[in-house]
Protein backbone atom coordinates (compact mmCIF):
# COMPACT_ATOMS: atom_id res chain seq x y z
CA UNK A 1 0.00 0.00 0.00
CA UNK A 2 1.07 3.39 -0.92
CA UNK A 3 0.67 5.78 2.27
CA UNK A 4 0.36 9.53 1.28
CA UNK A 5 2.43 11.47 3.49
CA UNK A 6 0.71 14.71 5.30
CA UNK A 7 2.31 18.32 5.49
CA UNK A 8 3.72 17.85 8.75
CA UNK A 9 5.52 14.39 7.84
CA UNK A 10 7.00 15.95 4.91
CA UNK A 11 8.27 19.03 6.33
CA UNK A 12 9.82 16.27 8.98
CA UNK A 13 11.37 14.52 5.91
CA UNK A 14 12.17 17.91 4.63
CA UNK A 15 14.07 18.46 7.74
CA UNK A 16 15.79 15.07 7.34
CA UNK A 17 16.99 15.37 4.28
CA UNK A 18 18.00 19.22 4.95
CA UNK A 19 20.76 17.73 6.67
CA UNK A 20 21.25 15.07 4.10
CA UNK A 21 22.21 18.14 1.35
CA UNK A 22 24.59 19.22 3.91
CA UNK A 23 26.13 16.08 4.34
CA UNK A 24 26.77 16.00 0.84
CA UNK A 25 28.76 19.65 1.03
CA UNK A 26 30.73 18.14 4.09
CA UNK A 27 31.67 15.52 1.56
CA UNK A 28 32.57 17.81 -1.26
CA UNK A 29 34.58 19.84 0.96
CA UNK A 30 36.44 17.05 2.88
CA UNK A 31 36.73 14.17 0.59
CA UNK A 32 40.31 13.87 -0.87
CA UNK A 33 42.86 11.06 -2.23
CA UNK A 34 44.72 8.94 0.61
CA UNK A 35 41.59 9.16 2.69
CA UNK A 36 39.85 5.95 4.52
CA UNK A 37 36.34 5.22 3.57
CA UNK A 38 36.41 5.13 7.32
CA UNK A 39 36.88 8.43 8.06
CA UNK A 40 34.43 9.80 5.95
CA UNK A 41 31.74 7.59 7.68
CA UNK A 42 33.28 8.84 11.51
CA UNK A 43 32.82 12.59 9.86
CA UNK A 44 29.61 11.78 8.39
CA UNK A 45 27.87 10.13 11.56
CA UNK A 46 29.16 12.69 14.01
CA UNK A 47 27.86 15.27 11.75
CA UNK A 48 24.24 13.91 11.19
CA UNK A 49 23.86 13.46 15.16
CA UNK A 50 25.16 16.71 15.78
CA UNK A 51 22.27 17.80 13.78
CA UNK A 52 20.13 16.24 16.08
CA UNK A 53 19.15 13.19 13.68
CA UNK A 54 20.34 9.66 13.08
CA UNK A 55 21.95 7.26 10.70
CA UNK A 56 19.45 5.56 8.80
CA UNK A 57 21.86 2.83 7.59
CA UNK A 58 23.43 2.03 10.43
CA UNK A 59 22.34 -1.59 12.29
CA UNK A 60 19.54 -1.89 9.35
CA UNK A 61 18.82 -4.96 8.88
CA UNK A 62 22.72 -5.27 9.87
CA UNK A 63 25.16 -3.18 8.01
CA UNK A 64 27.13 -1.52 10.04
CA UNK A 65 27.90 1.97 8.66
CA UNK A 66 26.45 5.08 8.36
CA UNK A 67 27.50 5.79 4.80
CA UNK A 68 27.44 3.16 2.00
CA UNK A 69 30.65 4.27 0.06
CA UNK A 70 31.15 2.49 -3.69
CA UNK A 71 34.33 3.05 -5.75
CA UNK A 72 34.73 2.67 -9.14
CA UNK A 73 33.00 -1.26 -10.23
CA UNK A 74 31.09 -0.89 -6.62
CA UNK A 75 27.51 0.09 -7.47
CA UNK A 76 25.90 0.61 -3.92
CA UNK A 77 26.02 -0.72 -0.42
CA UNK A 78 30.10 -0.53 -0.31
CA UNK A 79 30.87 -0.81 3.55
CA UNK A 80 33.82 1.44 4.99
CA UNK A 81 36.77 0.64 6.12
CA UNK A 82 39.85 2.01 7.13
CA UNK A 83 41.88 -0.40 4.87
CA UNK A 84 40.10 1.23 2.21
CA UNK A 85 41.76 4.31 0.88
CA UNK A 86 40.39 6.56 -1.98
CA UNK A 87 42.77 7.16 -4.52
CA UNK A 88 43.35 10.09 -8.08
CA UNK A 89 40.88 9.14 -10.61
CA UNK A 90 38.68 7.06 -8.95
CA UNK A 91 34.73 7.97 -8.62
CA UNK A 92 33.15 7.06 -5.33
CA UNK A 93 29.48 7.00 -4.72
CA UNK A 94 28.40 8.15 -1.28
CA UNK A 95 24.75 7.00 -0.45
CA UNK A 96 23.13 8.84 2.33
CA UNK A 97 20.07 8.10 4.99
CA UNK A 98 18.89 10.02 8.15
CA UNK A 99 15.96 10.30 10.37
CA UNK A 100 14.34 13.17 12.14
CA UNK A 101 11.26 12.15 14.24
CA UNK A 102 11.13 8.93 12.78
CA UNK A 103 10.70 10.06 9.29
CA UNK A 104 14.03 9.04 6.48
CA UNK A 105 15.19 10.82 3.57
CA UNK A 106 17.74 8.86 1.40
CA UNK A 107 20.13 10.33 -1.56
CA UNK A 108 23.31 9.51 -3.10
CA UNK A 109 25.70 11.05 -4.88
CA UNK A 110 29.16 9.71 -6.92
CA UNK A 111 32.04 11.94 -7.42
CA UNK A 112 35.53 11.88 -9.58
CA UNK A 113 38.74 12.39 -7.29
CA UNK A 114 40.63 14.57 -9.57
CA UNK A 115 40.59 14.19 -13.48
CA UNK A 116 38.83 11.41 -15.10
CA UNK A 117 38.75 10.19 -18.76
CA UNK A 118 35.52 12.01 -20.69
CA UNK A 119 33.61 8.62 -20.86
CA UNK A 120 33.76 8.10 -17.24
CA UNK A 121 32.97 11.97 -17.06
CA UNK A 122 29.44 11.46 -19.60
CA UNK A 123 28.61 8.23 -17.39
CA UNK A 124 28.37 10.87 -14.22
CA UNK A 125 26.69 13.16 -16.15
CA UNK A 126 24.00 11.24 -17.82
CA UNK A 127 23.15 9.27 -14.77
CA UNK A 128 22.78 12.70 -13.12
CA UNK A 129 20.44 14.14 -15.85
CA UNK A 130 18.42 11.00 -15.88
CA UNK A 131 18.06 11.66 -12.34
CA UNK A 132 17.03 15.22 -12.94
CA UNK A 133 14.62 14.15 -16.13
CA UNK A 134 12.67 11.18 -13.32
CA UNK A 135 12.36 14.04 -10.97
CA UNK A 136 10.22 16.52 -13.86
CA UNK A 137 8.09 13.52 -14.10
CA UNK A 138 6.65 13.40 -10.10
CA UNK A 139 3.44 15.66 -11.01
CA UNK A 140 0.00 14.85 -10.09
CA UNK A 141 -1.92 12.82 -12.93
CA UNK A 142 1.44 11.39 -14.43
CA UNK A 143 2.08 7.40 -13.76
CA UNK A 144 4.38 6.24 -11.82
CA UNK A 145 6.16 4.22 -14.64
CA UNK A 146 6.98 7.73 -16.37
CA UNK A 147 9.48 8.13 -13.69
CA UNK A 148 10.85 5.28 -14.70
CA UNK A 149 10.69 5.89 -18.32
CA UNK A 150 12.41 9.18 -18.15
CA UNK A 151 15.57 7.24 -16.60
CA UNK A 152 15.55 4.84 -19.95
CA UNK A 153 14.96 7.16 -22.07
CA UNK A 154 17.68 9.57 -21.20
CA UNK A 155 20.43 7.01 -20.60
CA UNK A 156 19.28 4.42 -23.39
CA UNK A 157 21.18 6.40 -26.17
CA UNK A 158 24.31 6.75 -24.67
CA UNK A 159 25.01 3.14 -24.72
CA UNK A 160 25.19 2.55 -20.89
CA UNK A 161 23.32 -0.09 -18.58
CA UNK A 162 20.73 0.30 -16.32
CA UNK A 163 20.90 -1.41 -13.24
CA UNK A 164 17.81 -3.82 -13.25
CA UNK A 165 18.55 -5.59 -9.76
CA UNK A 166 18.40 -2.41 -7.41
CA UNK A 167 15.56 0.14 -7.46
CA UNK A 168 13.90 3.43 -6.43
CA UNK A 169 11.28 2.95 -3.21
CA UNK A 170 9.00 4.73 -1.60
CA UNK A 171 9.80 6.20 1.91
CA UNK A 172 8.69 7.80 4.91
CA UNK A 173 8.40 6.40 8.45
CA UNK A 174 10.33 3.43 7.08
CA UNK A 175 13.10 3.76 4.84
CA UNK A 176 11.74 1.49 2.22
CA UNK A 177 7.94 1.69 1.52
CA UNK A 178 5.34 0.76 -1.31
CA UNK A 179 6.15 1.65 -4.25
CA UNK A 180 9.12 0.57 -5.98
CA UNK A 181 10.23 2.61 -8.69
CA UNK A 182 12.70 1.01 -11.11
CA UNK A 183 15.13 2.87 -13.62
CA UNK A 184 13.89 1.22 -16.91
CA UNK A 185 10.29 0.76 -18.21
CA UNK A 186 7.27 1.73 -20.82
CA UNK A 187 5.26 4.91 -19.56
CA UNK A 188 1.98 5.19 -18.87
CA UNK A 189 1.87 2.38 -16.24
CA UNK A 190 1.50 1.66 -12.78
CA UNK A 191 -0.80 3.74 -10.10
CA UNK A 192 -1.25 7.27 -10.87
CA UNK A 193 0.96 9.91 -9.12
CA UNK A 194 -0.55 11.91 -6.12
CA UNK A 195 0.04 14.57 -3.63
CA UNK A 196 1.57 12.99 -0.79
CA UNK A 197 3.25 10.54 -2.52
CA UNK A 198 7.08 10.48 -1.24
CA UNK A 199 9.89 8.61 -3.63
CA UNK A 200 13.36 7.70 -3.49
CA UNK A 201 14.41 7.97 -6.82
CA UNK A 202 17.70 6.29 -7.40
CA UNK A 203 19.41 5.66 -11.08
CA UNK A 204 22.22 3.46 -11.00
CA UNK A 205 23.87 3.64 -14.42
CA UNK A 206 26.98 1.48 -15.65
CA UNK A 207 29.83 1.84 -18.35
CA UNK A 208 29.16 -1.80 -19.01
CA UNK A 209 26.51 -4.49 -18.61
CA UNK A 210 23.91 -4.25 -16.23
CA UNK A 211 24.39 -7.35 -14.54
CA UNK A 212 25.50 -7.33 -11.03
CA UNK A 213 26.87 -9.80 -8.15
CA UNK A 214 27.49 -9.38 -4.35
CA UNK A 215 30.78 -9.77 -3.02
CA UNK A 216 31.48 -11.64 -0.01
CA UNK A 217 30.78 -9.33 2.77
CA UNK A 218 27.44 -10.12 1.40
CA UNK A 219 26.60 -6.44 1.29
CA UNK A 220 28.81 -4.61 -1.70
CA UNK A 221 27.63 -5.05 -4.85
CA UNK A 222 29.63 -5.06 -8.22
CA UNK A 223 29.27 -5.23 -11.57
CA UNK A 224 29.80 -8.40 -13.27
CA UNK A 225 32.22 -6.86 -15.90
CA UNK A 226 33.90 -4.86 -13.99
CA UNK A 227 32.82 -1.91 -15.60
CA UNK A 228 32.43 1.50 -13.86
CA UNK A 229 29.20 2.44 -11.90
CA UNK A 230 27.35 5.85 -11.00
CA UNK A 231 24.71 6.26 -8.46
CA UNK A 232 22.71 9.49 -7.71
CA UNK A 233 19.42 9.97 -5.67
CA UNK A 234 16.96 12.14 -4.29
CA UNK A 235 14.04 12.14 -2.08
CA UNK A 236 10.85 13.39 -3.97
CA UNK A 237 7.34 14.57 -2.62
CA UNK A 238 5.18 14.72 -5.18
CA UNK A 239 2.75 17.87 -4.51
CA UNK A 240 0.19 20.22 -6.44
CA UNK A 241 2.27 22.63 -7.68
CA UNK A 242 4.91 19.21 -9.20
CA UNK A 243 7.86 18.05 -7.42
CA UNK A 244 9.93 18.98 -4.52
CA UNK A 245 13.30 17.76 -3.91
CA UNK A 246 13.72 17.36 0.03
CA UNK A 247 16.94 16.06 -0.14
CA UNK A 248 18.15 19.44 -1.69
CA UNK A 249 18.47 23.25 -0.34
CA UNK A 250 18.94 24.25 -3.56
CA UNK A 251 15.36 23.62 -4.87
CA UNK A 252 11.52 23.94 -3.44
CA UNK A 253 8.72 23.33 -5.75
CA UNK A 254 8.82 22.17 -9.27
CA UNK A 255 12.65 21.78 -8.74
CA UNK A 256 14.60 19.14 -10.70
CA UNK A 257 17.80 19.10 -10.35
CA UNK A 258 20.77 16.50 -8.41
CA UNK A 259 22.99 16.60 -5.66
CA UNK A 260 26.12 16.57 -7.33
CA UNK A 261 25.28 20.98 -7.64
CA UNK A 262 27.00 22.83 -5.14
CA UNK A 263 24.74 23.05 -1.72
CA UNK A 264 24.68 25.60 0.37
CA UNK A 265 27.13 25.89 3.19
CA UNK A 266 26.10 23.66 6.27
CA UNK A 267 24.35 25.27 8.87
CA UNK A 268 24.69 22.86 11.82
CA UNK A 269 27.40 21.83 14.22
CA UNK A 270 19.96 3.46 -0.54
CA UNK A 271 20.10 2.10 1.00
CA UNK A 272 19.14 1.50 -2.24
CA UNK A 273 16.00 -1.14 -2.74
CA UNK A 274 15.78 -4.19 -4.23
CA UNK A 275 13.91 -5.41 -6.54
CA UNK A 276 11.14 -8.04 -5.08
CA UNK A 277 13.17 -11.40 -4.96
CA UNK A 278 16.43 -9.99 -4.07
CA UNK A 279 17.87 -9.23 -0.82
CA UNK A 280 17.66 -5.40 0.37
CA UNK A 281 20.03 -4.40 3.19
Amino acid sequence: MIVLKSEREIGLMRRSGHILADVVQLIRDMVKPGMSTLEVDDAVEAFIRECGALPAFKGYRGFPATVCISINEEVVHGIPSAHRRMKEGDIVGFDLGCIVEGYYADCAVTLPLGEIPPRVQELLDVTRESLERAIAECRPGRRLSDVSHAVQRHVDPHGFGIVRTFVGHGIGRALHEEPQVPNFGDPGRGPQLKPGMVLAIEPMVTLGSHDVKILDDGWTAVTRDGSLAAHFEHTVAVTENGPEVLTSKNHSEGASTAPSEASPRRDCAGFAGARTGTRQP
